[in-house]
């Protein structure tokens, strides 16, 4: 073959191979979708739901309209009832109609639903219209740490003229975090949740509104434990308007009138109970009841949103029991699934957790559980099975603060906060699992069942080999038991094994927030776990902190190693407005220096958090980037460091 023949065909090859090795443009973050027809899941939208239910469609029976006010799913959402007037229909899933709206509140007048924000009335839901029904937002002290203000209209005294309730939520005697003395007990006072009436003396056309005053129960003003979202209706059917209220927590208060339609006066507020003595609880906190005749039976039933987004039905039996209406448990209400959800805040790991080939979820989230996602087809984009909680001793596993497990204080009661890692711990051969979570306290599930069907032993914790004291973060009132692993609370703790010697290390934060290397030994015939070594760098050569803030502030870092940029060296990605790339920049394992190359992505999932694995669900064996969101949903995108070839399994998500 002559010269020039074989520079031109070298010519060819060289132009095919750089063709086919540009990055692919990255379709940017797309939502993770069920893509499983007839699934039906949990009706949910983001962090955070206030229904609204009301027949939307004007076909005769209940739809809901659910607000979400965080990010990234802001908005409020349609769930059409197309099943009819039954107590527990299966939703189409939600539609977003407009942006959110802060501390809307539903009043149902005439049997028509009006819409009240503070100071506002809201005449058109889509178009953003107002009008102004009050020269004030806030009634309260101005100086307060208001953390929740709910209008409605009632007509308070049955005099035919619409008032103003208003109900307010007050953090400033609670402060925010660290106030717990040595043993435990919360120094600062509790939340506060008021009601106001703000009474109409002139008519509903014409309001003419006197000064706001407090409404009282027996000899004091009504003041339940924050967020009191109150709710004015005949519970007890005996003519006169009753309240009940919600609160941060997870309870329901009861105020019966003793008094009249046209003078009303309240008794001391009561517990909604189950029986006697058990109160009617919700699954997580941040609650917002609606009271509403949802099943149409002739008495009030409650519509109730949570932190994660659900919405349950907890339905008026209509029988009294010591002068106390008696409601049934809260049944979530199910949607048509669309995207996948797990809770708020999740936190996801990619593993193939059944050992059938493909990569499934395992998950925590703010309510303290863990969740399997099953993967049920291994294809691009997978299709997705319903979350199901995972049990340890045959126990649902659920991490909650309790009284004083959370730095924030006690308002913080029902929060979990799990964060987690999949890989053998101890080397037999199967996948373990170990969290992290509100407490700071690093778990162990041991798996004591098979590859294919694991199954998790109780809790142990994660020791360390000490040479001296036990390390904590300066602000925990509580000493750590023994030589159990403390560190920043809600950060993760990462399985990698760092030195390659065959046993799984930990990297996470360590009491000061700075990244460390917790080398995992075999000393004695026995696994232990070597006090943090921070070997990791900035690109100024100063020890990695990923978090220098104290007490409520620190911690909160999701991380993943994996090697994004294909050169060879893990890098690290870390939880941000998105996911934000510190790129492994040095060749000593032993002095690992980072850089930070900033955010991976343009849109913002989060104010708060965010929370990073990677996938290879195209399985071209490049990486992909899978994010759990404060809204509880997972956002995908594929690496664009990946040099693509033309027989890669190269579809675009949405077109499976």
């Amino acid at each position: 073959m002559k010269t020039s023949s074989i520079i031109l065909l070298l010519l060819v090859v060289l132009m095919s191979s750089c063709k086919n090795s540009q990055p692919q443009k990255s379709m940017g973050l797309q939502k993770m979708k069920y893509n499983n027809k007839g699934l039906v899941v949990d009706l949910g939208v983001g962090l955070w739901a206030w229904p609204l239910p009301t027949d939307y469609d004007g076909d005769g029976d209940y739809d809901l309209l659910v607000i979400c006010p965080d990010k990234p799913s802001n908005g409020t959402y349609y769930f059409e009832n197309t099943e009819g007037n039954v107590k527990m229909p299966v939703f189409k899933a939600g539609v977003r109609i407009s942006k959110a709206y802060k501390n809307i509140q539903a009043s149902y007048i005439n049997d028509k639903i009006r819409y009240l924000i503070p100071g506002k009335e809201i005449t058109n839901l889509k178009e953003e219209k107002y009008i102004e029904i009050y020269p004030e937002e806030n009634i309260h002290n101005k100086a307060n740490k208001i953390r929740a203000n709910q209008w409605k209209y009632c007509d308070y005294n049955g005099d035919d003229a619409l008032d103003l309730i208003v109900s307010v939520g007050d953090w400033t005697d609670y402060g925010w975090d660290n106030a717990y003395n040595k043993e435990g007990v919360w120094m600062n006072g509790p939340l506060h949740g008021y009601l106001y009436l703000i009474k109409n003396k002139n008519t509903t056309e014409n309001p003419v509104y006197e000064e706001p005053e407090l409404i009282y129960a027996g000899d004091s003003p009504i003041d339940v434990y924050g967020m009191p979202s109150a709710n004015f209706a005949d519970f007890d059917k005996d003519g006169d308007l009753d309240i009940i209220c919600g609160e941060f927590l997870d309870k329901f208060t009861y105020f019966e009138n003793t008094g009249n339609r046209n003078q009303p006066k309240y008794s001391s507020g009561k517990y909604l109970c189950y029986s006697d003595s058990i109160p009617i609880t919700m699954d997580l906190e941040m609650i917002v009841p609606v009271a509403i005749d949802w099943d149409k039976d002739g008495d009030c039933d409650l519509i109730v949103g949570q932190e994660d987004g659900r919405v349950a039905f907890i339905e008026n039996t209509g029988k009294l029991i010591n002068n106390t209406p008696r409601f049934k448990a809260p049944v979530f209400f199910r949607q048509q699934a669309d995207d996948v959800k797990f809770g708020a805040l999740v936190t996801p790991y990619s593993t193939d957790w059944d050992n059938d080939g493909d990569e499934d979820l395992i998950c925590g989230n703010t309510a303290g559980y863990i969740g399997f996602i099953e993967n049920l087809d291994g294809g691009y984009p997978p299709s997705w099975a319903e979350p199901v909680y995972l049990k340890a001793d045959n126990e649902i596993i659920r991490i909650q603060a309790g009284y004083n497990g959370s730095i924030q204080g006690p308002c913080e009661a029902k929060w979990g906060y799990t964060t987690l890692s999949v890989g053998d711990w101890d080397n037999d051969g199967l996948k373990d699992i170990v969290i992290n979570s509100i407490l700071g306290d690093i778990l162990w599930y041991k798996n004591i069942g098979t590859g294919n069907s694991p199954k998790l032993a109780a809790a142990k914790s994660v020791g360390l080999k000490l040479d001296g004291k036990n390390l904590k973060p300066a602000w925990n009132w509580w000493e750590p038991e023994g030589n159990n692993l403390v560190t920043q609370w809600r950060t993760t703790p990462l399985f990698y094994d760092w030195n390659k010697d065959g046993l799984m290390d930990l990297i996470m934060l360590d009491n000061e927030g700075f990244l460390a290397f917790f080398q995992r030994s075999e000393q004695d015939g026995k696994l232990v776990l070597l006090p943090a070594d921070r070997i990791f760098f900035n690109e100024n050569n100063e020890p990695l902190q990923l978090n220098q803030k104290t007490a409520g502030g620190s911690g909160r870092r999701k991380l993943s190693l994996v090697d994004w940029d294909m050169d060879g060296k893990p890098d690290l990605l870390v939880n941000s407005k998105n996911v934000t790339f510190l790129r492994n920049i040095s060749s000593d394992d032993n002095k690992v220096i980072f850089k930070d190359m900033g955010m991976l992505a343009e849109q913002i999932l989060a104010g708060h958090t965010t929370s990073p694995t990677t996938v290879d669900w195209n399985n071209n064996g490049v990486p992909d980037l899978l994010i759990g969101a404060k809204d509880g949903h997972f956002y995908y995108m594929e690496n664009t460091n990946s040099m693509h070839t033309e027989n890669d399994n190269h579809i675009p998500m949405e077109e499976k």
